[in-house]
C-alpha cells in the first residue's frame, strides 16, 4: 500500500545510462547500426519511440525492405544488400516467406535483444540535447510513456536514425529540407515547384474475406467524394497493402510539425477509398471483404536531410562515382514523387535508374558541424534529387552498418567520425565491413589477418561451364533473351543454343558485353549475325565469335526477339549464372540527366530458367582460389568457388607450408544475392535459397571432424574453434545443398586465437 501526500510538483522517475554509442532511431538502418556495433564490442543504446523496430518496415506501417535490387526490375544483378540487413531477411525469408509483418517484428525484436550489448528502450521518444561544447554532444534525453522514466542517455557518440533528425535538429547540426535549385549541383532531375520540393507521406491498408456479406459504414470524417482523387479508377478490391504506396499525401506541407493533419487526410483518403469499393457497386467481389487492418500511423518518406563533409548528388548515382572513402552502396531508381501525392493528376512517381549499383561515401555518413554525431538512415547527407533513391529501407541499412563500425573504431582509437576519412583508417573501415559481409562496389579488400590467404586451395572438382542441359521448357522469343556467361580474360569461347522454329525466319545473334566489367547492363556489342532458319526443332545455331576481352566481365549470348523462334530452356542452376530478357528501355523523353539504356531483367524462381547452351572452351571461372578473392558474391564473376554437379562429395582444402593456429572460421555461402526477398506482402515460394550448403563439415590435419552444421540457412557462418586449432590443413565438406545446386563457397576465412 502507497499514500503519497500531495505535493507542489513531483519529478519523473529517471534513469542515466553510460553508453559507448547512442542509436536514436529503432527503423531497420538503426536495428542494422545497433547490431553491427554491439558485435564490434560497443555499449549500445538503442532508442526507439515506437512499440516495435522496424519503423517504415514494421508492422505498424507494413512497406517491404527493399534496396538496389528494385523487385528484379533494374540491370542491378546481384544487388542485394550484405550484412547485418541480409542476415535479418535471410532469416526472415526462412522463417516467414508468407510476409507476415508480424513476424519481421519478432526476428528484429530478437536480433536486437539477442545482443548482450544493447539497452533497447521502446516507446520512448528523444526530446532534448546536452551539450559538453558548441559542437559536442554530451547527452541525449528520451521519455518513454510507458513506464513514465526519463532516461539521460550519455555516450561520447551518437547516431541519429530516427527519420526526421531529432538529434541533429536539437543540437544544431546543418540540415535542409526541399529541393535544391537544379544550378547548385547541376542536377537536371531537380523538380520545380509545379512538382514540388517534398515527397509526402503513404498509408496502407488490409483487406479480408470472412466468407460472408459484410456491411461498410463509413465514418463521418472519411472523403464525401473519392473522384477529388484523379486516379481514383485505379483502386480495386485486390491491391492491399504496400502496393497502394501511390496514397500519398503531404509534400506541400511541413512533413515533420505538420505529420498529425497529414495522417489525418490520408485516413479520409483510405477510409473513403474502402467505401468506394464497398458501396459503388463497382466491386461485387468485395461483398464478402471486410477492413482488416489501416495503419495508425503515416508512413513517412521525407523530411530533414543533413549535411555531411560530402553531398551526394543525381552525378554520383549516374555516373557511379569512385569515392575513396566508399563504405556501401545503393543502386534503387531516383525516384521522386509529385508533392501533391494522390490529388495531383502526374503519375505517382517518376523513376530512373543507373546503369549499376553507385556507391555511398563515408563522409556522406557524419554531421560536418557536431564532432559526435553520425547519421544513419535517410537523413544522410544527399541532394533531395540523390535522396530519391538512398531513402529506400536495403540502402538506409547498408549504410547504418558502415556507422556501426565506425563508431567501433572511434571509440577503440578515441577519434571523431571525421577522423577517419584519413587514408590507413578508411582502409581498416573498408576492411572491417568486408568482413562482416558488406559489399563495396570499386573497392578492393585487403585482410592480412586472414590466414587463408596464405594458403593453398584445392579442391575434389572444379566446375567448367561447358553445357546447360536442354531439360526445360520451351522459351518464346517475345523478348530478347540473353544467357550471362562469366568469362576470363582472353578469347572469346563459341557459344551455340537449340531453338526451335515454327516458320522461316531470320534471326539475329548478338554478344555483349558492359563497358564496366563488374556493371551488368549490356551496352558494348561485340559481335552480331543473323541466322537463316528453317521449320524444325532442336536446331544448334551458334553465335559469331566475339573477340578477346582484357578482364574477367559477364558476356551477354542475346537473341533477338522472333515470334516464330523459341529457345530451349535448362534447369540446371549454378552460382553465378543467370539469364535475362530485354523488358523495356530506359528512356527520358526530355534532358533530366540520366542516361538511355534497356532494362534486362532475369524471371523468379520457380519459373526462371537458364537457356540450355554450349560453350567451346567450357569456362573455368568457378576455381577453388576465388574463396580468398575478398568478393563474396557475383561482380565480374562469380567469385565462388563451385564443384562439379557429378561431385558426390565436394571439399575444399586449404593447406599451409606449416601449421597456423585457427579461432575462427568465417564462411560465406549463396543465398542468391539476386533475390530481392521482400520481407512483406509479396510472398515467396521457397524458405530456403536452392543454391545454399545445408550441411557441410570442418575437418582437421588428420581427418578429424572439428566441427559439423547440420541445417543451415545462412549466407555467413561464423565458426569458433575451442580450444583453437592447430594445423596445416582444413577441409571444408559438403554435404548437401538446400535445393539440389552444386556446392558452391563464396569465402572461406581463417582468423587466430
Amino acid at each position: 500500500m502507497l499514500i503519497h501526500p500531495p505535493a507542489t510538483r513531483r519529478e519523473l522517475r529517471a534513469e542515466r545510462i553510460e553508453a559507448d554509442l547512442v542509436v536514436v532511431g529503432g527503423g531497420v538502418a538503426g536495428v542494422c547500426c545497433a547490431i553491427t556495433a554491439a558485435r564490434a564490442g560497443l555499449r549500445v543504446a538503442l532508442v526507439q519511440d515506437r512499440p516495435v523496430l522496424g519503423g517504415n518496415a514494421s508492422s505498424e506501417v507494413r512497406l517491404w525492405v527493399l534496396g538496389a535490387t528494385a523487385h528484379m526490375g533494374n540491370n542491378n544483378r546481384w544487388a542485394r544488400e550484405g550484412g547485418v540487413v541480409n542476415e535479418i531477411l535471410v532469416e526472415n525469408q526462412y522463417r516467414n516467406p508468407e510476409g507476415n509483418p508480424l513476424i519481421f517484428d519478432t526476428i528484429l525484436l530478437e536480433k536486437a535483444t539477442e545482443e548482450p550489448l544493447i539497452r533497447l528502450l521502446l516507446n520512448t521518444a528523444a526530446y532534448e540535447v546536452e551539450k559538453r561544447e558548441a559542437d559536442t554532444i554530451a547527452s541525449v534525453t528520451a521519455f518513454c510513456s510507458q513506464n513514465s522514466t526519463r532516461y539521460v542517455l550519455a555516450a561520447p557518440l551518437f547516431c541519429d536514425a530516427s527519420g526526421d533528425g531529432i538529434v541533429g535538429f536539437l543540437s544544431g547540426a546543418a540540415f535542409r529540407m526541399g529541393a535544391e535549385a537544379a544550378d547548385e549541383f547541376g542536377e537536371k532531375f531537380a523538380p520545380d515547384q509545379a512538382y514540388g520540393e517534398l515527397l509526402g507521406h503513404s498509408m496502407y491498408f488490409y483487406s479480408k474475406d470472412v466468407g460472408r456479406p459484410v456491411r461498410y459504414v463509413p465514418p463521418s470524417f472519411a472523403l464525401r467524394d473519392v473522384s477529388v482523387i484523379p486516379r481514383y479508377r485505379a483502386f480495386d478490391d485486390k491491391t492491399h497493402g504496400c502496393r497502394l504506396w501511390w496514397i500519398e499525401y503531404g509534400g506541400r506541407m511541413d512533413t515533420v510539425h505538420d505529420t498529425e493533419a497529414i495522417k489525418w487526410e490520408l485516413w479520409r483518403v483510405v477510409y473513403s477509398v474502402w467505401d468506394h469499393i464497398k458501396n459503388s457497386g463497382q466491386f461485387p467481389e468485395a461483398a464478402n471483404l471486410t477492413l482488416e487492418w489501416v495503419s495508425t500511423i503515416p508512413g513517412k518518406r521525407e523530411s530533414r536531410r543533413f549535411e555531411g563533409d560530402c553531398i551526394l548528388t543525381q552525378r554520383d548515382l549516374i555516373e557511379q562515382t569512385r569515392f575513396e572513402d566508399a563504405v556501401s552502396f545503393g543502386g534503387w531508381g531516383i525516384d521522386l514523387h509529385p508533392a501533391d501525392g494522390v490529388y495531383s493528376p502526374l503519375p505517382g512517381c517518376t523513376q530512373w535508374h543507373a546503369r549499376g549499383i553507385y556507391a555511398i561515401p563515408y563522409r556522406c555518413l557524419y554531421s560536418r558541424n557536431i564532432t559526435n554525431l553520425f547519421l544513419a538512415g535517410r537523413i544522410i547527407s544527399a541532394s533531395h534529387v540523390a535522396f530519391g533513391s538512398t531513402r529506400v529501407i536495403g540502402t538506409c541499412a547498408n549504410s547504418a552498418q558502415a556507422v556501426g563500425l565506425a563508431a567501433a573504431m572511434c571509440r577503440e582509437e578515441g577519434l571523431l567520425p571525421a577522423e577517419l576519412v584519413a587514408p590507413e583508417r578508411l582502409r581498416r573501415l573498408q576492411r572491417e565491413l568486408f568482413r562482416t559481409g558488406q559489399h563495396i562496389p570499386g573497392c578492393q579488400p585487403d585482410d592480412p589477418d586472414d590466414l587463408a590467404r596464405r594458403a593453398g586451395i584445392t579442391a575434389t572438382s572444379e566446375f567448367r561451364l561447358g553445357a546447360l542441359p536442354p531439360d526445360g521448357p520451351p522459351l518464346p522469343l517475345s523478348a530478347p533473351r540473353a544467357q550471362m556467361l562469366p568469362v576470363q580474360a582472353g578469347p572469346l569461347p563459341w557459344v551455340s543454343v537449340p531453338v526451335d522454329v515454327s516458320a522461316p525466319t531470320t534471326l539475329r545473334l548478338e554478344l555483349r558485353r558492359c563497358p564496366q566489367a563488374d556493371h551488368h547492363t549490356p551496352d558494348l556489342l561485340l559481335a552480331s549475325a543473323e541466322a537463316e532458319l528453317q521449320p524444325g526443332d532442336g536446331q544448334l545455331v551458334t553465335f559469331p565469335h566475339g573477340g578477346s576481352v582484357a578482364e574477367p566481365c559477364y558476356v551477354f549470348a542475346c537473341l533477338d526477339a522472333d515470334p516464330d523462334v523459341s529457345v530451349r530452356g535448362s534447369s540446371f542452376r549454378a552460382t553465378g549464372v543467370l539469364s535475362v530478357a530485354r523488358r523495356y528501355e530506359q528512356a527520358s523523353p526530355t534532358e533530366i540527366g540520366v542516361e538511355q539504356f534497356w532494362i534486362w531483367t532475369p524471371t523468379r524462381r520457380p519459373a526462371g530458367q537458364n537457356l540450355a547452351v554450349t560453350v567451346d572452351p567450357p569456362l573455368a571461372a568457378f576455381a577453388p582460389s576465388n574463396v580468398t578473392n575478398g568478393l563474396a558474391r557475383p561482380t565480374c564473376g562469380p567469385n565462388a568457388w563451385v564443384a562439379d554437379p557429378d561431385d558426390h562429395a565436394p571439399a575444399l582444402t586449404l593447406t599451409w607450408p606449416a601449421p597456423v593456429t585457427i579461432g575462427r572460421v568465417e564462411l560465406t555461402f549463396d543465398t542468391d544475392w539476386d533475390h530481392p526477398m521482400e520481407s512483406c506482402l509479396m510472398g515467396h515460394p521457397e524458405a530456403a535459397m536452392p543454391s545454399c550448403v545445408r550441411h557441410y563439415r570442418l575437418r582437421d590435419v588428420a581427418g578429424n571432424v572439428v566441427f559439423e552444421c547440420l541445417d543451415n540457412h545462412q549466407t555467413r557462418n561464423s565458426v569458433r574453434l575451442a580450444p583453437p586449432l592447430v594445423t596445416h590443413r582444413l577441409t571444408v565438406e559438403v554435404v548437401a545443398s538446400q535445393g539440389g545446386v552444386p556446392a558452391a563457397i563464396f569465402e572461406v576465412r581463417c582468423y587466430g586465437a
